[in-house]
Formats: C-alpha cells, sequence, structure tokens
C-alpha cells in the first residue's frame, strides 16, 4: 500500500515538474522578435466599441496610396478624415469575410472617398468591385497583401499577410487566444481548424496577427503565441471539433440585417439612408 502510495506520489510530482518545464519551453518558444515595420510603411489599427471591430488603415509613406481593412459603416467618416488629413488616396477598401455582426463601410466609403475600390473573396458570394481569389496580390504602392484562403468561420474568409512587414490580418478565422464561431454562414469546425493550421500556423513565429476582433482589450499576437497558448486550435482536431460543436452560443443579434447589407457590400445601407 505504501509503495502504491509512493508510486502515485512521484508519478503526479513527474507530471507536475513536466508541465512546469512544458510551460516554460512555451514561454520562451513564444516570446518572439517581432519585424520592425519599414520606415515607409503606415499602420493604423482602429477601434468600433459596439461590435468590437477593429478597422486598419495601412498605406504607401512615400506614394500615399492607402487601402482599409474591415472597415465598420458607422466609422466611414472618421475613416475619411484621417485619410485625408493625411493627405492619402484610398485606393481600396477590403474585407476579411462577409460579417455577421455589423455592416460593411466599405459601400460608404466608396461615395464618401471616389476612385475607391471594393474588395473581398469571390468564395463569400458578396458583391465587389474586385473578387480576389487564392494568392492574388493586393498592391498599394510598393507594398502588397497575398490573399490566403482561410474558410472554416465562413466559406469566404481569407487572411491578408505583409510578409515584407511580417504582419497577417485573420479575420475571424483566428481571434487572440480564440476563433470565430463555426455554426452559420457554412462553417465548419474541422474546415476552420485546418485552415488556420496550413495557412496562419505555418506563418513564421514572429509573425504579429491582427484579427478583425477582440473582446478583451488586446490589440495583437503572435503566430508562435498562438500555437503555444490558444485554448481552442492548440488541440487536437477531434478536441477542437467537440469545443466548437459545445459552444451553444447565442443566435448573432446583427445577422438578419448585416449579411443582407453586406452580400451587397454595405451599398444596401447607402442606399436606404438616401432615400427621401
Amino acid at each position: 500500500m505504501f509503495k502504491t502510495l509512493c508510486q502515485q506520489y512521484l508519478k503526479s510530482s513527474f507530471s507536475k515538474y513536466n508541465l512546469i518545464i512544458m510551460n516554460s519551453c512555451c514561454k520562451d518558444v513564444a516570446l518572439t522578435e517581432p519585424i520592425p515595420f519599414s520606415k515607409d510603411f503606415l499602420f493604423r489599427q482602429m477601434f468600433d466599441p459596439v461590435s468590437s471591430t477593429y478597422t486598419y488603415l495601412l498605406a504607401d509613406i512615400d506614394d500615399k496610396t492607402a487601402i482599409l481593412i474591415d472597415p465598420v459603416i458607422e466609422w466611414a467618416e472618421r475613416d475619411k478624415t484621417i485619410i485625408q488629413e493625411l493627405g492619402l488616396t484610398l485606393k481600396y477598401a477590403i474585407n476579411t469575410h462577409m460579417h455577421a455582426d455589423h455592416i460593411t463601410g466599405t459601400g460608404k466609403l466608396k461615395s464618401l472617398l471616389p476612385g475607391c475600390q471594393s474588395m473581398i473573396s469571390r468564395s463569400s458570394g458578396a458583391k465587389a468591385d474586385i473578387l480576389l481569389n487564392p494568392d492574388d496580390q493586393i498592391s498599394f504602392g510598393k507594398h502588397n497583401l497575398l490573399v490566403l484562403p482561410t474558410p472554416g468561420h465562413t466559406e469566404g474568409c481569407v487572411t491578408y499577410v505583409c510578409y515584407e512587414q511580417g504582419i497577417a490580418f485573420t479575420g475571424d478565422a483566428l481571434l487572440i487566444r480564440g476563433c470565430g464561431r463555426t455554426d452559420f454562414q457554412g462553417g465548419s469546425a474541422e474546415v476552420l481548424y485546418n485552415s488556420v493550421h496550413s495557412k496562419i500556423f505555418t506563418l513564421p513565429a514572429n509573425f504579429r496577427l491582427y484579427p478583425a476582433h477582440d473582446y478583451s482589450g488586446r490589440t495583437v499576437t503572435t503566430v508562435a503565441e498562438e500555437k503555444a497558448f490558444n485554448p481552442r486550435l492548440s488541440k487536437s482536431l477531434n478536441e477542437f471539433v467537440d469545443i466548437m460543436n459545445n459552444l451553444n452560443l447565442a443566435y448573432p443579434k446583427m445577422i438578419d440585417k448585416a449579411v443582407p447589407a453586406n452580400k451587397v457590400c454595405g451599398l444596401y445601407e447607402v442606399a436606404k439612408e438616401q432615400k427621401p
């Protein structure tokens, strides 16, 4: 009996010791040195407190060409003001996917800043001036974003990667210590898991990741951090699918209004506003 108790204690202590070592190793691996932005690259992260959406303004400082990622219609005037104050020309207003929690600002920005074109993935099923395919390049001045398909939250989700700056914009596919839900708009837990592991987790460990949302005040993460600490996507595929299938989330409050509007790039709401 005494021998058994000793063995159990040693086994328990060994497991705890291993856990401490593993956690220590994870912390060491997760702490990476970021790639500094080049001097000609402008980066701004803006926030909508209602939907907890991040909008990203990127620009070539030398030739003043800009793009906006995931704009929100209520903040289109703010975005226009910043762009004009900085003397920029907005080339593209881009969405990572067809959002269900807010109406995109792309349609309104096109009316506020003529010459701007809208972009979204072809697989999203939404309308836009330019429909993006996998591995397309989005150019603004000397800078480029690569379009990587990362479906699973929705069928049309993409991640935009700027290799030269060491950053990626993951939309809802990968959030900071989380991910988007997979129970509507053609979502699939298995597809999302494979998307993140094959397209995002294979990026360099020190690449900074910028999501479409955060609900806890966090602004950025890295590939290394999410591989080590994401409570969902660091699990096995079977464990992840089980987690996602048992979230029991409420029906999205804005989905019935947002999705029809976003299918036409937000122009649905603009048209309604202009009616006498």
